[in-house]
């Protein structure tokens, strides 16, 4: 389960945008939509994510974040010694909209 107390606490401070990437980091990269927002590769890598915060409003007793996370992804190939494949990683992006309920920060997750 996803909890982003630090993100809801900081909701309407100066800081928020910088805690909400900073905790939105922390996220195990297993629990986001990251394989299904593929468009130029076939395999998403969990690393080097960067998160973009577009909006961010308080609606039904919850914070409803709207945010880009751009990171890379691979084609993978068949790992013969004549695979044609490349294997460098490339540029992925993808929108989500986070919804990060009170009073616990628990946190939803959904590919827009």
């Amino acid at each position: 389960m996803i909890r982003m107390p630090l993100t809801l606490a900081s909701w309407e401070t100066s800081g928020f945008e910088r805690t909400f990437k900073e905790e939105a980091a922390t996220i195990d990269p297993e629990l986001l939509p990251l394989q299904q927002g593929l468009s130029h590769s076939d395999h998403a890598l969990g690393d080097d994510l960067e998160f973009v915060l577009f909006d961010a409003r308080e609606e039904e007793g919850r914070l409803q974040i709207r945010a880009g996370i751009f990171y890379r992804g691979i084609v993978a190939g068949c790992s013969c010694a004549d695979d044609p494949t490349p294997i460098e990683p490339v540029t992925e992006y993808c929108e989500v909209l986070l919804r990060i309920h009170r009073p616990d920060g628990s946190t939803e997750i959904e590919l827009l």
